[in-house]
């Protein structure tokens, strides 16, 4: 029985292939100023000053960015290897592509809902966003490239050969631009930037939103016929993510307060980012990837919405329970 619904999630999944998104020329374009204007409107909300409060704090923030940057990717890698008799390859290259993501803005908020650190939450979003056009697509090649290889030897199959530098290249382009001249923006024209700020990231969050139904809409049944797997793998990952979060600051001995916002930014990763990524033909090509990359779509896709779930839920468990008196304000 068992062995029986192994093999149907294994197919079930791997019908995920078929799943493709077709924008044309003219709506990858829009994609890509969708993209732009995304992190343009991230940017606007880091303050220099932010980078400046690390120095107040920094045991906390290293350890805060390491969890983020390295024990993430490094537990989702092994999680993935765990889960391989029920995965398939391109559901565990989706999780990995999230671990490589930065955090999450929304964490700023459930941090502060949780009565965490709201300062060292702020510190860790900034420094992963202002990074991410370099640590995403190094971390998704390494620890792709090393999940790819194990898979090839266990399963006598090729291995997928990630190519980094395009990638960083269009990436560098698409996100480090935007990034740039939103911190430009902020920095010279302080006044417009507190006018713009909020608008620009509602409208951003509109546009994102509009552009998953459209991709969603034309695979709705592969959709529907795969989310209740995809929706237990994810939350199981999620709460690894949750878990690395906390322990990895209980481990460090960080006071209870960073611990609550190290367990909320892991836990909120900026998924919609790594869903803008393979919308993209030239940073995901389709003659390497072979139009086979449905699974991580799906994953990625369906993290974004579950992280606010599992994020609100942990927030308010942290909320009801007192801080150490030491800690409190």
């Amino acid at each position: 029985m068992g062995d029986r619904m192994l093999i149907v999630m294994k197919e079930q999944l791997e019908s995920l292939n078929a799943l493709t998104i077709n924008f044309g020329t003219g709506g990858m374009f829009i994609v890509n100023i969708i993209l732009a204007f995304v992190m343009f409107g991230v940017a606007l909300g880091i303050k220099p000053q932010t980078f400046k409060d690390v120095f107040k704090n920094p045991k906390s923030v290293i350890i805060g960015v390491c969890s983020q940057w390295i024990a993430l990717p490094a537990v989702t890698f092994l999680v993935a290897i765990a889960l391989n008799q029920w995965i398939t390859p391109m559901i565990a290259l989706g999780m990995i592509l999230v671990a490589s993501c930065p955090g999450g803005n929304i964490s700023n908020f459930m941090s502060s809902l949780s009565k965490g650190n709201i300062e060292l939450s702020v510190s860790m979003t900034a420094i992963t966003t202002a990074f991410a056009p370099i640590v995403t697509p190094f971390n998704f090649f390494l620890w792709g490239s090393l999940y790819s290889h194990v898979i090839a030897i266990q399963n006598d199959i090729p291995r997928l050969v990630i190519p980094f530098f395009p990638m960083l290249e269009q990436i560098l382009l698409l996100l480090g631009v935007p990034i740039f001249l939103g911190l430009l923006f902020a920095r010279y024209f302080p006044n417009a930037t507190k006018k713009i700020t909020k608008p620009a990231q509602v409208l951003s969050i509109l546009l994102f939103i509009g552009m998953v139904i459209a991709s969603a809409s034309q695979n709705w049944q592969i959709i529907v016929d795969n989310i209740i797997y995809v929706f237990f793998i994810v939350l199981l990952h999620n709460a690894c993510a949750l878990a690395t979060g906390y322990f990895g600051g209980r481990l460090a001995k960080l006071p209870i307060k960073d611990c609550r916002s190290m367990t909320v930014e892991i836990g909120i990763q900026n998924s919609g980012l790594g869903l803008v990524l393979l919308f993209n033909p030239v940073i995901f090509q389709p003659e390497v990837w072979h139009q086979h990359y449905g699974g991580m779509l799906l994953v990625t896709a369906w993290w974004g919405i579950w992280h606010i779930i599992a994020g609100l839920t942990v927030a308010f468990l942290f909320r009801r329970k007192p801080l150490p008196q030491q800690e409190q304000a």
